[in-house]
C-alpha cells in the first residue's frame, strides 16, 4: 500500500475514532446529534460536541483535506451550518456553502475561506 493511500486511511481511521468516542461519551447526544432535527442556527440549543482535531488560526480553504478541515466542519456542525455526516476533513462544496452561510450571518466577508477572522467567530 502506498503511503499517501496510507496516510488517508490513518486520517480517516482518527477522525472515526474520535467521532465514535464522542458518541460513547454522550457527547453528541441532544441538540447537537446528527438524529435531532436541526432547530436553526443560533447554536445556543443543546450540548456541543468537543471538536479537538485543531487549535489554530490558519487559511483554510477549498480542496484541502486536513485537521484543520475537520476541525472547521465541526465547528460548524455544532452550529448546524453542517450536518455531521458531512464532518468529513474534506473542503468541498458542502463546506464551502456552510461557511459563507455562517460567514454572512456573522457580518463577515462571505468568502467561503476560513481565515482568522472566520476561527475567531467559529470558535466564539
Amino acid at each position: 500500500m502506498n503511503a499517501h493511500i496510507l496516510s488517508h486511511a490513518v486520517r480517516r481511521t482518527v477522525v472515526l475514532t474520535a467521532t465514535a468516542g464522542l458518541l460513547t461519551a454522550g457527547l453528541l447526544t441532544g441538540a447537537a446529534s446528527a438524529d435531532s432535527p436541526a432547530a436553526g442556527h443560533d447554536g445556543a440549543a443543546g450540548p456541543r460536541a468537543a471538536c479537538a482535531y485543531y487549535n489554530g488560526t490558519a487559511l483554510t480553504v477549498y480542496g484541502q483535506r486536513n485537521a484543520r478541515v475537520s476541525q472547521a466542519q465541526c465547528l460548524l456542525a455544532n452550529r448546524r451550518y453542517l450536518p455531521w455526516e458531512d464532518v468529513t476533513g474534506y473542503f468541498g462544496p458542502k463546506t464551502r456553502a456552510a461557511v459563507k452561510k455562517f460567514q454572512s450571518q456573522h457580518h463577515l466577508t462571505a468568502d467561503g475561506k476560513v481565515g482568522k477572522k472566520t476561527w475567531k467567530a467559529l470558535y466564539a
